[in-house]
């Protein structure tokens, strides 16, 4: 004989299932954007590690001694941002005025002036610092220049550029590079500018700021990348999740 038992209570919550890992063409989509948002973040920290390299190694160019600029052309990416030395006579002929540089809130020039250099036709450009109206005074005589090697580059927007620009800028410049100025003045030049160090005398407002690469930028925006990629990856995973079909129950 069967007994019923009156204590079970049927009306008790049913199992709705459970979760099982199933990926849908519109929920795989998500990997797309989430891998190349984690390739980002890669690739900010290989730039963050290239800056600390970069400045490591500024630091120990700023250490070594003094580079002897001379007749025999110089390698600009093996001397750049080295300290360096000359002796010759500044060439008045050949001074520019690159326009529009700012010093303690005012507008004026920075003065490059070639420096031929001694027992040789080859001269090196000097940038002698700032002054906030010309003419410019050049030196007589020989003089030694001390400060260190720059390669100067365009502006990312250059409205007028080309190798006729220079001819056409006279002596006043909206910006400097090496190509142009050989391009004004043919003679043989070496392949950096000496940014002429404050303590030199023949020389103007001379205050050069120091560029040290910092990696916490880099950091920064590979933080936010991996996050992303995170996000993208955890929505996946959720879209991919489905819930097997509830038990029907035990029979009434």
């Amino acid at each position: 004989m069967v007994q019923v038992c009156a204590a079970c209570d049927y009306s008790a919550p049913v199992s709705s299932g459970s979760r099982r890992f199933r990926p849908r063409l519109s929920a795989a989509l998500l990997l797309l954007p989430a891998g190349l948002c984690a390739a980002l973040g890669v690739w900010q920290l290989q730039r963050a590690a290239e800056k600390r390299h970069l400045a490591a190694e500024l630091a120990i160019r700023a250490e070594a001694p003094p580079v002897v600029v001379g007749d025999a052309p110089l390698d600009a990416a093996a001397v750049r941002h080295r300290r360096v030395q000359a002796t010759g006579r500044f060439d008045g002929d050949g001074q520019i005025h690159v326009e529009n540089r700012h010093h303690a809130g005012r507008i004026g020039f920075h003065v490059i002036t070639p420096l031929r250099l001694a027992g040789s036709e080859r001269r090196v450009l000097v940038n002698r610092g700032w002054v906030a109206a010309l003419p410019a005074a050049v030196p007589e005589g020989e003089v030694t220049v001390h400060g260190v090697a720059d390669v100067p580059s365009a502006p990312a927007l250059a409205l007028h550029g080309g190798v006729d620009a220079a001819r056409d800028w006279g002596t006043r410049w909206p910006y400097l590079t090496l190509s142009l100025y050989a391009a004004y003045d043919p003679r043989p030049l070496q392949g950096v500018v000496i940014l002429q160090d404050p303590a030199d005398p023949h020389g103007f407002v001379r205050a050069w700021p120091r560029e040290l690469p910092k990696d916490g930028m880099h950091l920064g925006y590979a933080v936010q990348w991996f996050a992303f990629a995170a996000i993208a990856l955890g929505l996946f995973v959720r879209l991919s999740l489905t819930r097997d079909a509830p038990d029907a129950g035990p029979p009434s």
